[in-house]
């Protein structure tokens, strides 16, 4: 007699319900599954599990030591990159949708977990198991919303698929690393993106409200490396307000709590991770966390132009800086806010110190937030290698 596993008898959470790991659920979808058996575990806020996950992952944890490796987390190698011949209407020039397709065409995977929009809404994200190349390609462009990746789990289980790619950000990856192992998957790989900020979509609807000349024809936007805000316009042109112009005050409490709790930027459980914080203007930063990792980039990289990391400039006085800034909800006016960002694009950090940079920001950000509103949690939720990167700072007392 084939008895099942404990978790097919546990019931998904009605979608109204209140998650298990309440307001800092990030809506990663392991609860929308029968999986939500493993959520005390595998939830990234309920169950701060790094190191022993690296180690799963990896076969070690970061070296607390390495500086590098403190920011980036596990790697062989970082490199910047783009496509000689950028896929039309991807966000960048379209190397996640292109190594996807390739694990695809030449058999790796029988299927692609990854986001498209829904028909009504281009903002909305709607999971899917892709398994055709155009099925990819619809999932082109970032969705800035959170996105319940893992409740396509059951349906993996179901379709009896055994070699899987999925496509990710840090707190669906953390869940789902976590619970690997019950997935009956041959083989699994993970495609990871750097996240930071994320809305629901009622929030992204008040940032652009409040940031863009013309929030109802944005088709996407990024935090880009030259301090400015790029808003992507369906008539093909390019807004930017630079950062220090944001309404801080207004924008504040827009971005979800879990966010505000991340210590997982640069999605240090992927195999291998496509972002752009790292490179310069108009590259992709490619960091190859894992053998595995290298086999998925070598698939693609003869459709690359490549070139070594570059790292100039110092972060440390403009974090310093920034704390007690956004902490007052600090707004400059905009004729200001556009002088600095030229005079920092001249002079600041570029490269992997904007990334250190932009890491910086967001983990003292962070920490102040989890310190300040879930005390009792601190210590056990914040890793090591943050608290190691936030005691460069002087933070306020609280």
């Amino acid at each position: 007699m084939t008895i099942s596993p404990a978790h097919k008898k546990a019931k998904a959470i009605a979608p109204d319900s209140r998650r298990p790991a309440k307001e800092l659920c990030s809506e990663c979808g392991l609860c929308d599954t029968y999986y939500i058996h493993y959520v005390k575990e595998a939830c990234a806020f309920i169950n701060q599990q790094f190191d022993n996950l690296e180690t799963q992952t990896h076969g070690r944890s970061r070296d607390l030591d390495n500086w590098d490796e403190c920011y980036f987390g596990v790697h062989e190698e970082m490199i910047t990159a783009r496509k000689t011949e950028p896929i039309p209407g991807a966000q960048w020039t379209g190397i996640v949708s292109s190594i996807a397709i390739a694990m695809l065409n030449q058999g790796w995977v029988e299927g692609v977990v990854c986001v498209q929009n829904t028909p009504e809404d281009r903002f909305q994200p709607r999971p899917v198991i892709a398994r055709t190349p155009e099925e990819i390609l619809a999932a082109r462009v970032n969705k800035p919303t959170l996105s319940p990746n893992l409740s396509v789990l059951e349906q993996i289980e179901q379709s009896g698929l055994k070699r899987l790619l999925v496509i990710g950000v840090g707190c669906q990856i953390q869940a789902l690393r976590a619970v690997e192992d019950k997935l009956g998957l041959e083989k699994l790989y993970v495609l990871g993106t750097p996240c930071v900020d994320n809305v629901t979509r009622a929030g992204l609807q008040k940032f652009l409200d409040t940031t863009s000349r013309s929030p109802d024809t944005v088709v996407y936007y990024e935090f880009m490396q030259d301090f400015r805000v790029h808003f992507k316009h369906e008539d093909g042109s390019t807004e930017t307000v630079p950062f220090f112009g944001l309404n801080t005050k207004e924008l504040k409490d827009v971005f979800a709590p879990s966010c505000m709790s991340c210590f997982d930027y640069v999605n240090g459980l992927a195999d291998l991770v496509v972002g752009y914080m790292g490179a310069p203007f108009g590259w992709q930063w490619i960091t190859v966390r894992n053998q595995t990792g290298r086999e998925m980039l070598e698939l693609v990289q003869n459709q690359l132009e490549t070139q070594p990391m570059i790292s100039q400039g110092n972060r440390q006085a403009a974090v310093q800086q920034s704390i007690p800034a956004y902490d007052q909800g600090v707004t400059l006016p905009m004729w200001a806010a556009k002088l600095m960002g030229v005079v920092i694009e001249k002079i600041g950090p570029k490269g992997l110190e904007y990334a250190r940079f932009s890491i910086d920001s967001h983990f003292t950000r962070n920490y102040l937030f989890v310190k300040r509103h879930y005390a009792q949690k601190l210590a056990a939720h914040v890793p090591e290698f943050a608290k190691k990167i936030v005691s460069q700072y002087r933070l306020p007392k609280t």
